[in-house]
């Protein structure tokens, strides 16, 4: 039963569906996919080694099966409902009027901002996006995230400084002064 699960239980579900949200872009496919990473734990539980964390374990599935989904995504791509068709690609656009109401220009400010991070953040290499989430978003350390991508611990210290370099990079119009604030060094 969902009250029968401790808080420790529902933080590592939380952890894993924010990580594979953040990674996919799709809350559904993320919820979906934290589903099946639960299960698969709970399939391979006889085969979790007591002197790994079981984070490290738990992350390693997500991402594993999570480039399985974005496999599978490039070889059946989904069409675009937003997207023209193919055919009308060159056909001259038609104004249509907005006629959604404007609310707090902050807010409209703050969605874009936070669009143009999960884009920047969706065009980095998957080992980049993943080391920077994992750190940013999950807390995991250096060497843990080490343990997640199987590589060394110097490898996720560049992976994690080229990410951030180019997010600067990307980001820089959208940020007031173009340099991360000391408040957040984290991304």
């Amino acid at each position: 039963s969902a009250s029968a699960a401790s808080p420790k239980e529902w933080y590592r579900k939380l952890a894993v569906a924010n990580f594979l949200y953040h990674s996919l872009g799709d809350a559904a496919e993320a919820e979906d996919l934290t589903q099946n990473v639960f299960l698969q734990v709970y399939k391979s539980a006889a085969r979790y080694r007591v002197t790994a964390k079981f984070t490290t374990w738990l992350f390693t599935i997500a991402r594993n099966l999570c480039l399985n989904e974005l496999r599978r995504r490039a070889r059946h791509p989904a069409l675009s409902l937003a997207a023209p068709p193919p055919e009308l690609e060159d056909a001259p656009a038609r104004a249509v009027p907005d006629t959604r109401p404007d609310g707090p220009v902050d807010t409209l400010l703050l969605r874009e901002l936070e669009a143009k991070i999960q884009e920047a953040l969706g065009d980095l290499p998957e080992t980049q996006r993943t080391a920077i989430l994992l750190y940013r978003e999950q807390d995991l350390s250096y060497e843990d995230i080490a343990a997640v991508l199987g590589c060394s611990l110097t490898a996720v210290k560049s992976l994690i400084h080229r990410g951030r370099e180019t997010l600067k990079r990307r980001l820089k119009p959208y940020l007031r002064t173009g340099e991360w604030s000391a408040a957040d060094p984290q991304l």
